[in-house]
């Protein structure tokens, strides 16, 4: 079982429309604007292909008025590189943060709170495919600027939340444990006990558990994210609540159970992130387990091509 795909929000944007800028590109800013307030309603939804041409044509209306450097460049670029992480296009979105990343830190303090965003971003990126020698180094600076600026604000609980997933990933519970516990309190306390972003981070606490073993720990944590995702509507933390739920019975051998949620999981994938997408499903592990074989085939050739055209190289569902 993979833990769930940790939330990295658009918020840089609310950040974006405060700038003040020269008069000659106001008209174009104002309509970056307004391409970034409908961009990030899509994506907060989940709706990323939608999302996406937003995004594109911000970028291209701020590098156009101010030039490939300026500080809202690196906003537009974080953006677009955060729809594009989560449709599983990592190859496109790796050159968007450094590129971002330099911007920032060309521009401000090394302990800027746009810094360590965008070092989690890219280590969270980095997590995904696997490259966790990379990774750790970026989410610990992350951290370190976090623990530095505020301890207690909201906005840690993000890279808590992915350096515990990066433990996790290494087989290094003992420490992933309490920055997942961490992460789950921080938000609870800004955000309440049914934000969206609480099904996330139950699905990973309950992951780290499943892990180990601790399966009755495990599955009230991903019945409740799966209520909270049900009540959200937003697709893709539904999908991973489903695919997660399932996992849990797929490794204590409850096959039963965990296909309808898994058949559920995959529809509600394709419509949410379309049928390209690497995290699509894990239909084919449980038809494996019962030795149906002609039935997992194409699935995991579809798995296989599509990890590959996106550069990934993770083994399922986070």
């Amino acid at each position: 079982m993979k833990a769930m795909k940790a939330s990295i929000r658009i918020a840089v944007t609310a950040l974006a429309l405060g700038l003040t800028v020269s008069a000659p590109s106001y008209a174009r800013q104002d309509e970056a604007s307004r391409l970034d307030q409908k961009m990030s309603g899509l994506y907060q939804a989940g709706k990323y292909a939608a999302a996406l041409p937003l995004a594109q044509q911000s970028l291209a209306i701020r590098e156009k008025a101010l030039g490939p450097h300026h500080a809202e460049v690196a906003f537009s670029l974080n953006n677009l590189a955060t729809i594009y992480y989560n449709q599983g296009r990592y190859a496109e979105a790796e050159p968007l943060y450094k590129r971002s990343l330099t911007i920032h830190e060309e521009a401000r303090s090394p302990n800027h709170a746009e810094i360590a965003s965008l070092l989690n971003n890219l280590g969270e990126l980095y997590r995904t495919q696997e490259r966790y020698a990379d990774a750790e180094p970026l989410l610990k600076r992350s951290l370190a600027i976090r623990e530095k600026l505020d301890p207690d604000s909201p906005d840690i609980a993000d890279v808590l939340n992915n350096l515990a997933a990066l433990y996790d990933n290494q087989g290094r519970y003992a420490e992933a444990e309490p920055l997942f516990k961490r992460s789950l309190a921080v938000t609870e306390k800004a955000h309440g006990p049914n934000h969206p972003d609480i099904a996330i981070l139950l699905n990973n606490l309950a992951d780290l558990y499943g892990n180990q073993g601790r399966y009755d720990e495990a599955e009230p944590l991903l019945k409740r994210s799966l209520a909270l995702a049900e009540k959200t509507l937003n697709l893709p933390n539904l999908g991973q609540s489903l695919n997660n739920l399932a996992g849990l019975y797929l490794n204590q051998d409850r096959y039963a159970e965990a296909e309808p949620l898994l058949k559920r999981s995959l529809a509600v994938f394709e419509k949410g992130l379309g049928p390209n997408h690497p995290d699509v499903n894990n239909l084919a592990a449980l038809y494996k387990a019962q030795g149906r074989y002609a039935d997992a085939e194409p699935l995991s050739e579809r798995s296989v091509a599509i990890r590959a055209k996106a550069g990934s190289v993770g083994s399922g569902p986070r």
